[in-house]
């Protein structure tokens, strides 16, 4: 009687030793998967909230300005630092080029600037506008501009449009 009492304790230690073994082993694998999904779920929210639309341009060969008008219709608001961060391209259709940020009206080629129309928080709200000043080579006699606006989170926007005289 003894001896199967000694067997019972003996699978009994070994099964609680083997029990937290297993705990050991996939508690951190379950800890750190739940944490990238939540990770994951938060880029996925960001980016399902994140969307704008090209409602207007206008471009002069004559002093190669270009304006072009973005509205948020998104149902989320964009940080001042991430258009900040937006890679900008403009120019004829087949040779356009990545124009560089900078603050006050472009003053030189290759430059955009912003404002964001009715601003009161430094974000680019749901429903607000943001307006793009652009100086870059524009396509003479009516030619054909590309224009697209790229955000950090990989949110892209493109079009093309008439130059006018």
């Amino acid at each position: 009687m003894s001896s199967e009492t000694f067997t019972t304790a003996m699978f009994l230690i070994a099964a609680i030793i083997s029990a937290g073994v297993l705990v050991n082993a996939t508690f951190p694998v379950i800890y750190t998967l739940s944490s990238t999904i939540s990770s994951s779920s938060h880029n996925v929210d960001e980016r399902l909230s994140t969307d704008v639309k090209i409602i207007t341009t206008y471009a002069s060969d004559g002093g190669n300005n270009a304006s072009i008008w973005i509205k948020n219709i998104g149902t989320g608001r964009i940080a001042d630092a991430d258009i900040r961060q937006a890679d900008v391209f403009l120019g004829p259709l087949n040779n356009f080029v990545r124009l560089d940020l900078i603050s006050g009206p472009p003053q030189s080629e290759n430059q955009w600037s912003y404002t964001i129309i009715k601003d009161t928080n430094n974000y680019w709200d749901p429903g607000e506008t943001l307006h793009i000043s652009a100086k870059t080579e524009i396509p003479a006699k009516k030619g054909v501009v590309y224009f697209q606006f790229v955000l950090p989170t990989g949110l892209s926007r493109s079009t093309t449009f008439t130059a006018s005289d």
